[in-house]
């Protein structure tokens, strides 16, 4: 293989503010409303549960749970996810699971089915499904989600209560029937189209949005009133990206990354932070420019769904190995996006790996390579970067150089090897 650049040690500063008590904000936002004089006895009220790893919305949905079941309510959970979890209803509950939602934890049943029924038509033709638990049983519905920079589009809304109802409540047949309008029409038609309907069919009772910084830790919740949602929504998703995280560079040789998942990103990995977006209804992202990516392993927690594989040049074949392609495809069909599921050229060893990754970089010399890895797409305060990247790093006040400049590190099988920072804690 062919000597690569020495790298260095990047921390990149990031200053961002966090609440301090999820449970007792949630407890004052209810107070705010007027919680009792709007709930009555007996009624049955949905919370909504996505497949996505949000700190507290565990937390979230217990105290939402428990107030209502104070004021004589029978609140329930919903898995709203779409497809994820295998698109079965045992899968979405295991998958609620994993992310600690369970009834004995929120203090609510969980309603798990993938039956749907059809409460209107759009204007394209196409019904517009819902999940028929909430549509038989729900007095009142709730939804909870975070809201975040969507994977597929940009627009005024994307991730977030918005897209909970179109596409989490539709389940597998509702997520699929609206993403379909996507490849003709785009996701802003599809969703400025779809969620009048629901809005208007169904008895909502208000939102929560919750809003997420780089630590993956709770910023700052709001609850929303229905006639509000789609307005209230955008100013939140603002915030959101101003305070997500990036890649300090814009334009890479290589990125290596070292794990993909749904528990790190919807898609995977970020197209946000990777720059790399192929969807048919959206215009493709501008930046960072990446000419090669390396994706090296799989996420535990994603249990071999590797969609977002396909954004990739170069794997492992102990990435591949541990595909599970019924997961992989269902996921990557019903986003409308079989792109996510291709499985790129796999080499035994990293150093197979990255050795093509340079024969395909277009650089003419190993020592100007400009490589960037990082552990993945959600965890970036610290990554490595190559020497000729090393003089734009230390020009940039938001980055702190904290390392010499060792050899990338192989261990006797020919694999990088990397001791990463544990995961930030609570």
């Amino acid at each position: 293989m062919d000597p690569l650049p020495r790298i260095f040690k990047i921390h990149q500063k990031i200053s961002t503010p966090r609440l301090a008590d999820v449970q007792k904000e949630m407890n004052v936002l209810l107070d705010r409303c007027g919680l009792p004089g709007k709930v009555k006895p007996g009624e049955h009220i949905a919370l909504t549960a996505g497949s996505r790893g949000i700190r507290d919305k565990a937390k979230v949905l217990k105290v939402i749970a428990t107030r209502l079941k104070d004021l004589g309510a029978k609140p329930f959970l919903v898995p709203c996810m779409g497809s994820h979890g295998g698109a079965t209803a045992a899968g979405q509950v295991k998958m609620l699971k994993h992310l600690g939602i369970t009834e004995e934890f929120v203090g609510a049943p969980i309603a798990s089915s993938m039956e749907v029924k059809e409460i209107g038509r759009t204007k394209f033709g196409t019904p517009v499904l819902i999940d028929a638990n909430i549509c038989a049983q729900a007095d009142k519905i709730i939804v909870v989600n975070r809201i975040k920079p969507h994977t597929d589009f940009d627009f005024a809304i994307e991730s977030g209560l918005n897209k909970m109802m179109v596409i989490g409540m539709g389940k597998h047949k509702g997520a699929l029937m609206a993403h379909r309008l996507t490849i003709k029409h785009g996701y802003s038609t599809m969703l400025s189209e779809v969620q009048p309907i629901i809005l208007k069919a169904l008895p909502f009772f208000f939102g929560v949005g919750i809003v997420e910084n780089q630590y993956d830790q709770t910023v700052s919740l709001h609850l929303l009133e229905p006639q509000n949602f789609w307005e209230g929504e955008k100013p939140l998703l603002k915030k959101a990206k101003e305070i997500m995280p990036r890649l300090p560079f814009q334009q890479m040789d290589i990125l290596v990354v070292d794990e993909i998942g749904k528990n790190i990103s919807g898609a995977g990995m970020d197209p946000n932070v990777t720059g790399r977006l192929y969807f048919i209804g959206s215009p493709p992202l501008q930046e960072p420019k990446i000419t090669r990516i390396f994706v090296r392993d799989l996420t535990p927690e994603t249990e071999g769904n590797a969609i977002g594989i396909g954004f990739a040049e170069y794997t492992t074949t102990r990435l591949v190995k541990k595909i599970d392609p019924v997961p992989t495809a269902i996921n990557s069909i019903t986003g409308m996006g079989p792109e996510c599921g291709r499985i790129p050229i796999a080499f035994d060893q990293d150093r197979e790996a990255l050795q093509a990754a340079f024969d395909n970089s277009g650089v003419l010399d190993a020592k100007d390579l400009r490589l960037v890895w990082i552990k993945n797409t959600l965890e970036m305060e610290y990554l490595w970067a190559s020497e000729p990247m090393l003089k734009e790093a230390k020009a940039n006040s938001s980055l702190e150089v904290i390392s010499g400049l060792p050899d990338v590190p192989f261990d006797a099988a020919g694999n990088m090897v990397m001791a990463w920072p544990p995961r930030w804690a609570d």
